[in-house]
């Protein structure tokens, strides 16, 4: 019964599948730290200041919290930049397609 577990296992590649969702949810960890500590003060540190907060995501407008999808997005789009170079690289392709 185990050999029969392993071997599907392999033949569905959980195994593999389970490393990506981990390293995923440690890259998608870096980035949102990255935006949230690095890029956000640089950039918005002058909307920031005047808004007197201290996380762009707590930016809001009548209750309306504008600064999480503001940050949402920029977390979004660095995710996809890089899954997208990653997978071009790893298929060694000049353009990555759907099989």
């Amino acid at each position: 019964m185990i050999k029969d577990f392993m071997e599907f296992l392999k033949a569905y590649g959980v195994i593999g599948l389970a490393i990506a969702v981990v390293i995923g949810g440690k890259l998608n960890e870096l980035v949102t730290s990255l935006v949230n500590d690095l890029l956000m003060p640089l950039i918005f540190r002058p909307m920031l200041q005047a808004a007197h907060v201290d996380d762009i995501r707590e930016l809001s407008y009548n209750g309306i919290l504008y600064g999480k999808v503001i940050g949402t997005t920029i977390d979004f789009l660095i995710v996809a930049i890089l899954i997208f170079l990653f997978a071009k690289r790893v298929l060694r392709e000049d353009k990555v397609t759907k099989k």
